[in-house]
């Protein structure tokens, strides 16, 4: 598949890299890999649960850096562009910041997420917490080799440092805590983390499915990544509020709240001259404000000519 994936992407190169010159190899691959092969809830509609999660994201991670080298090798000279890959996460922070084991949990809860992906692309290999839980736990089943998939010398040398900027996905923040999952329990990606997800009630309830209206969450998740990877460029993919449930009137002031909430976070100094919104956010909410301003000149016009 790895081999497939960078065939179809030099073909594109071929065809568009005249044109396109922000390549994105894959987008929210943790939701591909979870709700495809651990869940079930997406294609293919696979349930290995505690495996299939593991390896997809494996082959991912192997594909993203061969197209990043392909792309590198033969086309960026002539075409100019850049290659990254975009990630989504929720922020995690701590229910109790003074409780070493929550800290540790939140920590956790991170790297079983975005230092899923992130990590074996910016520093070679997967993060320790995920090598410890999931190594001791594959153990504690009876297993002789941890579920984990391990890549070779080779590999780790080939995969860290594939990345010219970063795209980050994010919606809303989860309080984490510690949570003992027994490995009697089976394996599964939710049980390897031994973490409980937390949301605090007094979170603004936007009336849709699960996000909350949580922006102080996306601005440390912005610190987490600075810090983390060592101040990579960033791209925002992906944010906003999905529509409520049985909601059908146009007025949607709730989105309006959600957007310059997590706008005015990610904005804030010093990392303003690091991000860069993409069209997602910013070209939508600049058409609405044209629309806006033209429909008052508008009426302003009408009502000056009667």
């Amino acid at each position: 598949m790895v081999t497939y994936f960078d065939d179809y992407a030099n073909l594109c190169f071929e065809k568009f890299g005249d044109r396109v010159k922000h390549w994105i190899t894959f987008n929210d691959p943790w939701s591909v890999a979870k709700k495809g092969y651990e869940t079930g809830r997406h294609a293919p509609g696979l349930k290995l649960r505690g495996t299939g999660a593991y390896t997809a994201a494996h082959h991912i991670i192997k594909s993203h850096a061969k197209v990043w080298r392909s792309y590198h090798k033969a086309w960026r000279k002539k075409q100019h562009g850049l290659v990254g890959i975009s990630l989504t996460c929720n922020w995690g922070e701590p229910v109790d910041i003074t409780n070493p084991e929550d800290v540790e949990a939140a920590e956790r809860y991170m790297q079983f997420c975005l230092g899923w992906f992130a990590n074996p692309i910016y520093a070679g290999d997967y993060p320790q917490a995920m090598k410890d839980y999931i190594g001791r736990k594959s153990t504690e089943q009876g297993l002789g080799m941890s579920r984990l998939p391990v890549f070779s010398i080779h590999e780790k040398n080939d995969i860290k440092g594939t990345f010219d900027f970063l795209g980050l996905g994010h919606f809303t923040t989860r309080y984490i805590t510690q949570k003992n999952h027994p490995s009697r329990q089976g394996p599964s990606y939710q049980n390897d983390r031994d973490v409980a997800e937390l949301v605090d009630p007094n979170w603004p309830d936007l009336g849709s499915n699960w996000p909350q209206l949580v922006p102080w969450g996306f601005r440390r998740l912005l610190n987490f990544v600075q810090t983390q990877y060592g101040n990579p460029v960033i791209y925002v993919t992906e944010n906003g509020v999905s529509e409520k449930l049985n909601h059908i009137q146009l007025c949607d002031e709730w989105r309006i709240q959600y957007l310059k909430g997590y706008i005015n976070e990610m904005l804030k100094e010093p990392l303003l001259h690091h991000m860069q919104m993409v069209t997602e956010i910013v070209v939508p909410t600049v058409c609405t404000l044209c629309i806006l301003i033209s429909a008052v000149l508008l009426m302003f016009l009408l009502r000056k000519q009667s």
